[in-house]
């Protein structure tokens, strides 16, 4: 049992430290990155990136338009899911689904990273993996992507629980 208390704890600092690593861009790093993709840089799209780009959340769509709406009273939940799949479809963004049903958005293209869910509070951090998978080995296979989610409580939470 101590073993494994063990490699969880140090899976949780290495979580923590790559999640403290996140890059801060700028508004107008955020529109050049929309035109350089094809995507007209519009201060809503640019705003529906920046909370994806900026953000530790790996937020919902729901999230994205609860967190804007104040600012654009004009925004329509439509228009967040259609920037979004345009933020997905040119690579700039991607979908995960870490629960069945419900996608959150992460900065895309990112070093390789999994994910580490709390189950109490729902914050999702990006955490190092703890290996490579050698695809030479593997004769045959085309590799497209990899998700890897780990299940737990985060720091704040396992406090609580003490």
């Amino acid at each position: 049992m101590i073993a494994n208390f063990v490699i969880v704890t140090d899976l949780l600092k290495k979580t923590m430290r790559l999640h403290m690593q996140k890059n801060q861009y700028s508004e107008s790093e955020l529109a050049t990155m929309l035109h350089n993709a094809g995507l007209r840089p519009s201060v809503q799209r640019i705003s529906i990136f920046s909370l994806i780009a900026n953000s530790r959340l790996h937020p919902s769509a729901e999230e994205i338009y609860s967190n804007l709406w104040h600012r654009f009273p004009s925004l329509s939940r439509t228009t967040v899911y259609n920037s979004l799949h345009a933020l997905a479809d040119c690579g700039l963004v991607r979908e995960l689904e870490i629960e069945s049903g419900n996608k959150r958005y992460d900065m895309a293209p990112q070093p390789e990273h999994g994910h580490f869910m709390c189950r109490r509070c729902g914050k999702i951090f990006d955490t190092e993996l703890p290996h490579h998978i050698d695809m030479r080995k593997m004769k045959g296979f085309v590799l497209e992507s990899v998700e890897v989610c780990y299940k737990g409580l985060c720091p704040e939470c396992s406090d609580h629980s003490a």
